[in-house]
């Protein structure tokens, strides 16, 4: 049933005079409940203008008082608001109690909020009165059973135009703090800050040392970095965010202030559950770098001027600015503190090794030795020993002949500070994991001299390193090897590895030679230690078909099978060969030309590098139906490929249609 709206207007006769019936309006009725600024608004029945008693609005400034009538026939849903106005009264008449009861807030809303901007208009001068309505109106707000930020939003602009007359000097300074007391709860239930945050950036500024730096401002800090979704769209909310953090910086125990700030944004459970903290947090440090590094080269630019007071000749005047080395050091200090905290939680390091992968630092900060040693040491150095392989690999360039953080802290690099120790670390977790292919280490032959000279300190990490570089044949020139092996003979523990890779070498060579069986198939539940024994008993080097069908084996069995040069044929179905495998096969088996990788975990990578393949079978497997229509491009051999039960099978059906 629709809801009727009636209006009524009477005289300044008494209560038992007649009402006028005017008009009837129909909807709108919850849009007005919000917003009834302008009460002739509802009369679009059936006229497309107001006219009779509504033509003209009642505004809110003539408004003298409005309260709510009793129902004065029970019989009837009839629920009235009278409104007083200097010309009589104004009654709305609703069909339900629940609407009037809408329209009637709302209405005292607006009275106040129109009262209260008069105030500020008309009380410049009495800020007793400024405080004791703006607490009133706080209260107004935390108490109006209306819902909606829009009535929080609406009274901290107002708010916020009696923070800028304080700091225009238009009234007393010693305002200030008991009004942004009094602003704090409403903050914390809008969207963001922009409207006051150049303000509390000012604050921030004037007051590092003020109580509410910690008591008011932590709390509106933490909703800001946890509600704005791009500080791009509100760059006040992120220069008070980062003024904030510089006060807290400057504090007594800065570090520690700042520690537990970021704790209390990440929450004390294992996954924060507020997924901007992160980047805004990134975003504002990052701004801050940059700003300051633009700030010191705008200085440096500075183009002095000659000045010819008191009858000088060209004498170089400069302004006098304080010393910029110091704070530049101590505020990049703070900020490479900021990132150490942020990668102390394990949740959050995946996002940051995305956000920090591209290197977003000017030159300049590269080059700090402060930088270099804190941010190596900390943020770094904890990347560099996760065991998550999307974390580590984000050390490396964010595409390919991109330098990364990885070819930054080699030694001679512009954030080495440590004789390469965080890069041996780097170095290490890289091999020991996914990084021990051929496509990585061509990609050490320009790191050749900083290898050999931690080499020749006893560097694991590097010999390991050089050893790999030789066992794939990676390094061209005969002169480049001999100078490695000879790095590697100049140590004790270089002659052990360099043992090691002979006998590697020498078993190679004995599994290449001719003979052994041209087909073999290994029984089901073989492992990859079966496979390991099973080829280091004998020659395989006629070996061309190859079945580990529903076996035990994974990934790893992957160093063996790339030392079968003449392996044509491999099975791999319903066994546990991931993308990890593939991609080393696809780098050394390039004569294999049929493949079966049926109800296997692989997916996306590293099939296009198969350029012999001519047979392929990739039912019941995660191949898109993108990495399709790119491998029937890319392998120029396929004849036969078998997508069914994949997210291809669709488009073959459609290509053969």
């Amino acid at each position: 049933m629709r809801s009727v709206i009636t209006f009524f207007i009477a005289g300044l006769e008494s209560p038992n005079s007649e009402f006028a019936h005017l008009e009837t309006a129909q909807s709108r009725i919850a849009q007005l409940a919000i917003d009834p600024i302008l009460l002739h608004k509802v009369a679009t029945t059936k006229q497309d203008k107001a006219s009779g008693a509504m033509e003209q609005p009642v505004k809110y400034a003539l408004m003298e008082d409005v309260h709510a009538l009793p129902q004065w026939d029970s019989t009837l849903d009839k629920f009235c608001i009278r409104i007083f106005i200097p010309e009589g009264s104004v009654l709305l008449q609703t069909n339900h109690v629940y609407t009037r009861n809408q329209w009637l807030y709302s209405i005292q809303w607006r009275r106040n909020l129109y009262r209260y901007r008069r105030i500020i208009e008309l009380s410049s001068g009495r800020p007793e009165v400024l405080l004791k309505e703006t607490k009133c109106l706080v209260e107004q707000v935390k108490c109006c059973p209306l819902q909606g930020d829009n009535l929080s939003l609406k009274a901290v602009l107002l708010i916020s135009r009696l923070i800028e007359q304080i700091f225009a000097g238009n009234l007393p300074k010693t305002m200030l703090d008991p009004v942004i007391m009094c602003i704090a709860p409403l903050l914390d239930t809008v969207g963001t800050v922009t409207q006051v945050s150049p303000w509390l950036s000012m604050y921030c500024n004037d007051h590092p040392r003020s109580r509410l730096i910690d008591e008011v401002l932590s709390e509106v800090a933490q909703q800001t970095l946890k509600k704005t979704m791009d500080f791009g769209k509100y760059p006040t909310a992120r220069i008070f965010v980062q003024d904030y953090l510089l006060a807290v910086s400057s504090q007594n125990n800065g570090v520690e202030r700042i520690k537990n700030f970021v704790n209390s944004a990440h929450s004390l459970s294992s996954c924060c559950p507020h997924p901007r903290v992160l980047p805004n947090l990134v975003t504002v440090s990052l701004a801050a770098v940059h700003a300051l590094y633009d700030q010191q080269q705008q200085q440096q630019n500075f183009s002095p001027k000659k000045s010819t007071e008191n009858g000088g000749g060209d004498v170089v005047s400069l302004p006098p600015t304080p010393p910029y080395e110091t704070p530049s050091l101590t505020f990049t200090d703070d900020e490479d503190r900021r990132e150490k905290l942020r990668s102390e939680f394990e949740d959050w390091r995946v996002p940051l090794s995305v956000l920090l992968q591209p290197i977003p630092f000017p030159d300049e900060v590269l080059c700090e030795p402060a930088f270099a040693r804190d941010f190596g040491n900390g943020v770094l150095r904890r990347l560099a020993a996760d065991g998550r392989c999307e974390i580590h690999l984000s050390l490396l360039g964010a595409r390919e002949n991109k330098e990364g953080w990885f070819h930054l802290v080699c030694p001679g690099g512009p954030v080495c500070s440590d004789d390469g120790e965080l890069f041996s670390s780097m170095l290490k977790t890289l091999l020991h994991c996914c990084c021990r292919r051929k496509k990585f280490l061509q990609t050490l032959n320009a790191m050749l001299g900083p290898l050999q000279l931690l080499a020749l300190r006893e560097n694991e990490p590097s010999m390991e390193a050089l050893c790999h570089m030789l066992e794939f044949e990676v390094v061209e020139g005969q002169d480049l090897k001999v100078q490695m092996i000879t790095a590697l003979q100049s140590t004790p523990q270089g002659k052990k590895h360099y043992a090691q890779l002979c006998d590697r070498q020498i078993a190679l060579r004995e599994l290449q030679q001719k003979g052994g069986p041209r087909k073999l198939t290994l029984p089901s539940k073989s492992t990859d230690s079966d496979l390991a024994v099973l080829l280091s008993s004998g020659s395989f080097g006629n070996l061309e078909w190859l079945s580990l069908a529903f076996t035990n084996v994974t990934s790893s069995c992957a160093d063996y099978l790339i030392k079968l040069p003449s392996l044509r044929y491999l099975n791999l179905w319903s066994t546990q060969f991931g993308d990890t495998g593939l991609q080393l096969l696809s780098e050394h088996l390039t004569k294999l030309q049929v493949l079966n990788l049926c109800e296997t975990p692989v997916t996306d990578k590293g099939l296009s590098t198969l350029k012999s393949l001519r047979k392929l079978n990739l039912n019941s497997t995660q191949l898109s139906a993108k990495t399709f229509l790119v491998l029937k491009t890319e392998l120029p051999a396929l004849q036969e490929v078998d997508v069914r039960y994949t997210d291809a099978w669709c488009v073959e059906d459609a290509l053969l249609t």
